[in-house]
């Protein structure tokens, strides 16, 4: 989701905040983004007016004026949203630790999997998804959207979706199951 050069900038200091634009916000407070650059914290997601974004604003966002950035946001449609971000030093580089996964909180994400699952017309998806991450870590959004026969963009907000769930984290060599996916997946 956060471009190399947003993560170089977060990690540098030079960038606090971006700017997206989605039909519906697609990330959430709290959530935290690997990168090869380090992890990144969104602290807080805002719906905003583009017209009233300013050079100022531009400039934390990495952009030389508030015309570059409204550029950049002409190519998408939907809603904006700014984003603020903070670096919180590197990402892990380790395998996942296990995790316990209690009676309730695989209830839970039994739950949220199924909820995903129903979202879409083409039937359940979270399930073969996280099994094809576990059988090939490492996959790039691509390499699992050539798998799948997905677009490529259908496939990154499907790995979104499942990364704020928990489930999976992206790191320079490609998508990873987590910790918690691990235990869901070993759990009966």
């Amino acid at each position: 989701m956060l471009s190399d050069r947003i993560a170089r900038g977060v990690a540098a200091g030079e960038i606090t905040e971006t700017y997206f634009r989605w039909p519906s916000p697609q990330a959430r407070p709290g959530a935290r983004v690997p990168t090869r650059h380090g992890l990144v914290e969104i602290t807080s997601v805002t719906e905003i007016d583009p017209a009233s974004l300013t050079d100022h604003d531009a400039a934390r966002a990495g952009f030389s004026t508030a015309t570059g950035l409204h550029t950049s946001l002409s190519r998408h449609r939907g809603r904006t949203y700014r984003l603020e971000l903070t670096h919180l030093g590197p990402a892990a580089e380790h395998g996942p630790a296990p995790a316990a996964l209690d009676e309730r909180t695989s209830g839970e994400l039994q739950a949220q999997l199924a909820r995903l699952d129903l979202a879409t017309s083409r039937g359940p998806w979270t399930r073969h998804v996280l099994d094809t991450l576990r059988r090939h870590p490492g996959l790039s959004p691509a390499d699992l959207a050539a798998q799948q026969q997905r677009p490529v963009s259908r496939t990154k907000t499907d790995l979104w979706r499942l990364r704020e769930l928990g489930l999976i984290d992206t790191t320079a060599e490609g998508l990873h199951l987590s910790a918690l996916a691990l235990s869901y997946l070993d759990s009966p």
